[in-house]
């Protein structure tokens, strides 16, 4: 019988012991160690360190002097999330809901998805990437595009900015 293999421990990531769960300079650490690999919202991180067994006073008071010093950013978070989801051709209603279920607060979101790019525009450069130039011509082809996008999160005014003022995709 062939034994599963064996993970190995690596020192300083695994749950931490009662006596580093509330300390700040442990927890700093490993809120940098996350904050190195990719960007997070307050709380997100928050909820990341809670997750990993770390106190929940001591690891928000991190997380306050982590955004503090700039080190975290909701803006910069909320910005950056909308450029890389709209470059990969999802829409504002998508995003949204992606942002705020990560606990930003909604004018946040609002306000980057206002700076954004041009969401009419992206919806028809999405559309025609997936399914080529030129429009469909029976009704059936044309919702089954507009279907898949209002899955990538576009509105029904991007949607028909896409297919031209005729086409209306709630019909």
């Amino acid at each position: 019988m062939r034994r599963p293999p064996r993970r190995l421990s690596r020192s300083g990531r695994g749950r931490p012991g009662p006596e580093q769960a509330g300390d700040p300079a442990t927890i700093r650490r490993a809120a940098l160690g996350l904050l190195s690999r990719r960007d997070f919202a307050t709380t997100e991180l928050v909820g990341k360190l809670l997750g990993q067994g770390y106190a929940e006073g001591p690891a928000e008071e991190v997380v306050a002097e982590l955004a503090a010093e700039r080190l975290l950013d909701d803006e910069r978070y909320a910005a950056n999330y909308v450029a890389w989801h709209a470059g990969r051709g999802q829409g504002p209603l998508r995003i949204r809901q992606d942002l705020l279920a990560t606990g930003l607060p909604g004018e946040r979101v609002a306000q980057a998805l206002d700076s954004g790019p041009d969401f009419a525009a992206l919806c028809r450069q999405t559309r025609a990437r997936r399914f080529g130039v030129e429009l469909p011509a029976d009704w059936k082809e044309r919702a089954r595009q507009a279907r898949f996008l209002q899955y990538r999160g576009f509105s029904a005014d991007h949607i028909r900015s896409a297919f031209g003022p005729d086409f209306d995709p709630e019909e």
